[in-house]
């Protein structure tokens, strides 16, 4: 998003402290060891920012109720306003977030007969017309135990066949509130305008102000040159982290309303320091570059050797990409830049796959096989095998191929085969981008 609008997003500030903060518990052991990816935590932190709280912690811990116990009473002598769990909601034994969270808010557990009528329909439901024979006995104890809820809880309405909760402390008992969600993410997102509605929540979600998030992207900057150029200011009011991923620098900032003018003093020394790496303050160089394309009228194509349709898949990640994106071939073997691309056979006999005269071949042979205004050749040894003294692994020869010229580039990226990959096609995007808008060079 850019723009006035876009970039006030509502959250939460004020001198010195965060008006509303919340934690979070992502429950898994297939999370905790990586077998499943929290996606869970990311997506709430967000929304939650969003409604202007502010998260200072995600929790990630296995299917053992000590942990639990333990993840939930550190967050609530934190003073956190708001806590959310994930997943622990399911028919199983291991599945045991509701009763651990009404023992840790001093509730007893008890049966909603209602909650248990409607999670049995939505089971026979799913059962209704299937092959298999469900045991009875155990599909009406695994909906029983999803139906035992905290006494004194909000109940949110089942999106798949778990309920979710919203538990306060007992009487008597001091602590934020507990909204407790479902591990799948279409559930857990489905549950979460009623969560929202709850009035535990609406209550912890009072003390919300204004917050400003802007974003700053650097290319060709360092960190350490940037923690330079800061070091030699102060810049009061204004929370300022930094993220260097495959050659990005990304800033983001937040601050609230009084801190404008300390915002504008941080640009204007972004500006003098690094004016020529800047090229974004807001938009991704995948939004810049597609909004190139589309702005232009353009239409582009992609011969890939080492990265095998990794920059085609990212040049197609946005929706309406069809509109300039005309496609994209994956010539690893010479084979397939020879008949598929077009590249000479005694171009690769005379100066070998991994060259610059080949990258430029496959840019100008997918530009024509596809009749686009643009072509991206990429060629390289993403090892970990393959490479020699004059080509060691990690070289990459790029070339991007338009109406107005060629953008050759020949780097050795380092890291494993899956980051050589990775970079040589955020490499490719900003290649793309500086032949589209000019600003820093890649």
């Amino acid at each position: 998003m850019t723009g006035e609008a876009a970039r006030r997003v509502p959250a939460v500030t004020r001198v010195g402290r965060v008006v509303a903060r919340a934690g979070i518990v992502v429950t898994g052991t297939e999370v905790l060891t990586g077998r499943v990816s929290d996606r869970n935590g990311p997506w709430l932190a967000e929304q939650l920012r969003r409604m202007g709280v502010d998260v200072g912690t995600v929790l990630v811990v296995g299917d053992r109720p000590e942990d639990l116990r333990a993840a939930l009473g550190f967050l609530i002598a934190a003073g956190e306003d708001l806590l959310l769990t994930t997943g622990g909601l399911g028919p199983t034994a291991d599945d045991l977030t509701a009763e651990i969270v009404a023992e840790v808010q001093g509730r007893p557990m008890a049966l909603d007969p209602s909650l248990e009528r409607e999670i049995a329909g939505i089971v026979e439901g799913l059962m209704d017309g299937r092959r298999w024979r469900a045991d009875a006995e155990a599909t009406a104890a695994g909906v029983r135990k999803q139906a035992m809820v905290p006494a004194g809880a909000t109940v949110l309405p089942p999106v798949g066949t778990a309920p979710g909760l919203v538990v306060p402390p007992a009487e008597g008992r001091t602590g934020p509130a507990v909204v407790v969600l479902p591990g799948p993410p279409p559930e857990l997102q489905g549950m979460w305008p009623a969560a929202l509605a709850a009035e535990p929540v609406q209550q912890a979600l009072a003390a919300r102000s204004e917050l400003y998030q802007e974003t700053v992207r650097l290319w060709g900057t360092l960190e350490s040159q940037l923690a330079a150029t800061l070091r030699q200011h102060e810049f009061p009011g204004l929370e300022i982290t930094t993220c260097l991923r495959d050659g990005e620098l990304e800033i983001v900032t937040r601050y609230g309303p009084d801190a404008q003018p300390v915002y504008d003093r941080l640009m204007s020394v972004l500006r003098e320091a690094h004016g020529e790496q800047l090229f974004s303050t807001g938009p991704t160089v995948d939004d810049l570059v597609a909004d190139a394309l589309a702005g232009k009228g353009l239409t582009v194509a992609t011969a890939e050797s080492c990265t095998s349709g990794l920059l085609a898949a990212r040049l197609t990640e946005r929706a309406g990409s069809s509109a300039w994106v005309l496609g994209g071939v994956a010539s690893y073997a010479n084979s397939a830049k020879e008949n598929l691309v077009g590249v000479p056979a005694e171009m690769l006999a005379e100066h070998g796959a991994v060259s610059t005269q080949v990258a430029a071949a496959l840019a100008e042979g997918a530009r024509a096989r596809f009749g686009a205004d643009v072509g991206v050749g990429i060629t390289g040894i993403a090892g970990p095998g393959g490479g020699t003294p004059d080509k060691p692994v990690g070289t990459v020869h790029l070339c991007v191929i338009g109406p107005d010229g060629s953008r050759p580039s020949s780097v050795v990226l380092p890291g494993s085969r899956s980051a050589v990959r990775q970079r040589a096609v955020t490499l490719a995007m900003h290649m793309l981008r500086h032949l589209l808008l000019g600003g820093p060079p890649a």
